[in-house]
């Protein structure tokens, strides 16, 4: 089994992992550095109308300011908190589909390791969540929004920016020793994230098992020791998460303090040494009031700098995908070579298929032919990754390849149908696909007279079995679902058994208008449908 500390690649491999996944987005990060300008102008606000106040003079331009100022506040806080989310949604869901595609992409024999793929697709694919919407533009921001303060509070005191910037090395020095503590813990709280998951999932496949032995009270006792741990795990970060923010609030109320009383003991000089500055009551609450805003970049970079550790600790699980997701991509633009290929399944005394070797080139149709028992679905069944490799290669770009699930329509001998509407079982192909796209498949897989005598046409319920649909009709729901597919790859198993000769025609002549533009497997008994191949493979024979 794979856990998380099985696979722990370096800091610069993980940054440059999640810099890859998460991509450049600095539309959050740019309302922050508004937000800091609105608040710079609010501080001017404040100044202007004391300053006002005492001098006697118009108060209700500097109260529009402050108004103003304190509504674009607002505005550009929200505006960053929505863009953040949808930036996170849209990363997530790129993630989460990788992450299934990589369980799918898997050796053919391997089992699923049900634990890593729920810590995969859903805890370690939700951790980037707040990494990519509240970490990230905190962090951009807080690289620049307080020197945009220092600046400001500079031309107004400058001594009172050497107090703040005086107080931020020792504030970096300690979020930096406090990270290293927090990466830790984080990675220790999801490996026992992920022991909680696989035992949970496998007691769960395998209850029947344990209720006939009566092993359910150990099991229940085992379950409640790894979710105690992982509850133990999750203090220890959080420990660490509030001693960093202590550490934050220490230095940012020390900050306040230290200009508080330089500015208050040089407005009434009262300081103990001279200064080569002359502080007025405006620029002293201009400083005050921006004071507090030198820290709340960093404030917001520390609030998520959990989210940061979380989401390098689930890189960690994730980092696998890419190389899934590369050997498919070079798939779809290479010829894919079978070189000596031999399938053998579990408990079975001899191949399905031996010494097998096939070239077959982008966009090309074969036909594979032979008599039953001869391996031909086997085959169409290992590009899927649902038969064994015995012995042997497959390659696609000179790189091996595991398998084409996610990258191939299929339409097999027994159909797969889910419990739902006859719609709903062709949007498998492609959920986003449009009702015109989806008439034509209907019209093309032959669906139309069936659909027509039924009650609710596409919108007819079907249960799991598929109960009062004939053979032939289910095998054309089976077409019509992979035509439906803008899959590269498209593999049929026997479409045209079982159907009268016209019925045959008919589809032959459909799979021929589809075949052009995909590379097309075709495992068949028929003549007339290998005629339309470009290339006819007998197997056992070396190509």
């Amino acid at each position: 089994m794979t856990t998380i500390a099985d696979a722990a690649p370096g800091a610069r491999t993980r940054n440059r992992w999640l810099k890859d996944a998460v991509g450049r987005r600095d539309g959050a990060a740019g309302l922050l550095l508004l937000d800091t300008l609105a608040a710079i102008g609010f501080a001017a606000g404040i100044a202007g109308g004391v300053t006002a106040v005492t001098e006697q003079g118009a108060v209700l331009p500097w109260a529009l300011l402050m108004l103003g100022m304190g509504g674009l506040r607002a505005l550009f806080a929200s505006l960053a908190s929505r863009r953040g989310a949808v930036e996170a949604g849209a990363v997530k869901r790129g993630q989460r589909l990788r992450a299934v595609a990589a369980m799918l992409h898997r050796k053919a024999g391997v089992p699923i390791d049900s634990g890593l793929l729920a810590t995969q697709a859903v805890d370690a694919v939700e951790a980037l969540d707040g990494y990519v919407a509240r970490f990230l533009p905190a962090r951009r921001a807080a690289a620049i929004a307080p020197m945009l303060v220092l600046g400001a509070t500079a031309c107004a005191s400058w001594v009172s920016a050497v107090i703040l910037a005086g107080t931020l090395l020792p504030f970096v020095a300690a979020m930096i020793l406090a990270g290293g503590a927090a990466a830790e813990e984080s990675r220790r709280q999801f490996v026992a994230l992920h022991r909680l998951s696989a035992r949970f999932a496998d007691r769960v496949r395998t209850l029947p098992v344990v209720l006939a032995f009566r092993a359910e009270t150990r099991e229940t006792e085992a379950v409640g020791a790894a979710a105690q741990e992982l509850a133990k795990r999750t203090m220890r970060v959080l420990r660490v998460a509030f001693l960093s923010s202590a550490a934050l609030e220490f230095f940012a109320a020390l900050s306040v303090a230290l200009v508080a009383v330089y500015c208050g003991f040089a407005l009434l000089g009262l300081l103990p040494v001279a200064v080569p500055e002359t502080l007025t009551l405006g620029r002293g609450f201009f400083v005050l009031a921006l004071a507090p805003e030198f820290y709340a970049p960093m404030r917001r970079l520390a609030a998520a700098y959990h989210d940061k550790q979380a989401a390098e600790t689930a890189a960690d699980t994730l980092m696998p995908t890419a190389a899934s997701e590369r050997a498919v991509s070079m798939a779809v633009a290479a010829p894919l070579i079978l070189r000596d290929v031999a399938i053998q399944y579990p408990g079975s005394d001899a191949p399905a298929v031996s010494h097998l070797s096939l070239r077959i080139e982008r966009g090309e149709t074969v036909a594979l032919l032979g008599p039953s028992g001869s391996g031909k679905t086997s085959v169409l069944h290992l590009l899927l990754g649902l038969a064994p490799l015995s012995a042997g290669t497959i390659e696609a770009g000179g790189a091996p390849l595991v398998s084409l699930a996610g990258q191939a329509s299929w339409a097999g001998q027994h159909p797969l149908l889910i419990a739902g509407t006859i719609r709903e079982n062709l949007l498998l192909a492609d959920p986003q696909a449009k009702d015109l796209a989806i008439q034509r498949a209907v019209a093309a897989a032959g669906l139309g007279p069936m659909l027509a005598t039924r009650p609710g046409g596409l919108d007819a319920l079907l249960d799991a079995r598929g109960s009062g649909l004939s053979g032939g009709e289910r095998r054309r729901i089976a077409l019509a679902r992979a035509l439906l597919s803008p899959a590269p790859f498209l593999l049929l198993d026997e479409p045209t058994a079982h159907l009268d000769a016209a019925a045959e025609a008919a589809l032959i002549a459909t799979i021929a208008r589809a075949a052009p533009g995909r590379t097309t497997l075709i495992a068949t008994h028929s003549p007339a449908l290998a005629a339309i191949a470009t290339r006819v493979v007998h197997l056992g024979t070396a190509i």
